[in-house]
């Protein structure tokens, strides 16, 4: 979906995604010292508000400026601050080294493009800071609930160590998570691929 869609979809519904952080990524950041922290393809921004509410000092990137506009909103309501950016994650070129935390959450991209966003996030990471990719994994597609239904944009955590190769990362954790949805016909599970590293 190119800006133009994802802003409709933004558009039509008060929010797109709960408000409330992934709780996986939640459970991540948990241990973490409050810093600097960059939320990657941000939406609606609910991670990088509750990192906010946590402490850190968030800055939230999407092409969207619609989903960023309620972002600041939901900020606003949750009596915090966070710092938006409009710009398309493929061509954004986050200032090196300027992050404790680093997240890209639920960004589903061909592997090119991926690649290029996962390695420009990790020179973004501190000394000492900390990345985190989460998305759904490829066998979501075939083994779990929702998510894209295109096998080119999904990963799994082996895709995501290849792609950090070389970055100056050491990654402490690569695995894929099972989720449970709440869906009209009961609980069911997504798949999704984890990897936490750190420089």
């Amino acid at each position: 979906m190119d800006r133009h869609a994802w802003n409709a979809r933004y558009e039509a519904t008060d929010l797109v995604w709960t408000s409330g952080p992934n709780q996986t990524f939640a459970d991540e950041v948990g241990g973490l010292e409050p810093g600097t922290a960059l939320d990657l393809a941000a939406g609606e921004g609910r991670n990088a508000i509750w990192l906010a509410t946590q402490g850190w000092t968030a800055t939230a990137v999407d092409f969207s400026d619609v989903a960023l506009d309620k972002a600041r909103q939901l900020a606003e309501a949750s009596d915090v601050e966070i710092e938006t950016v409009v710009a398309d994650v493929t061509t954004h070129v986050p200032p090196a080294g300027a992050y404790d935390l680093v997240a890209v959450i639920y960004l589903h991209l061909p592997a090119d493009d991926r690649r290029l966003v996962h390695q420009r996030a990790a020179a973004a990471v501190a000394p000492g800071g900390t990345l985190i990719v989460l998305g759904h994994d490829t066998t979501n597609l075939t083994d779990g609930h929702g998510g894209p239904q295109d096998a080119a944009v999904l990963y799994t955590p082996d895709d995501v160590v290849a792609d950090l190769e070389g970055t100056g990362l050491t990654v402490t954790k690569a695995e894929r998570v099972d989720r449970t949805v709440s869906t009209p016909d009961g609980e069911r599970t997504a798949i999704d691929a984890l990897v936490v590293a750190t420089r």
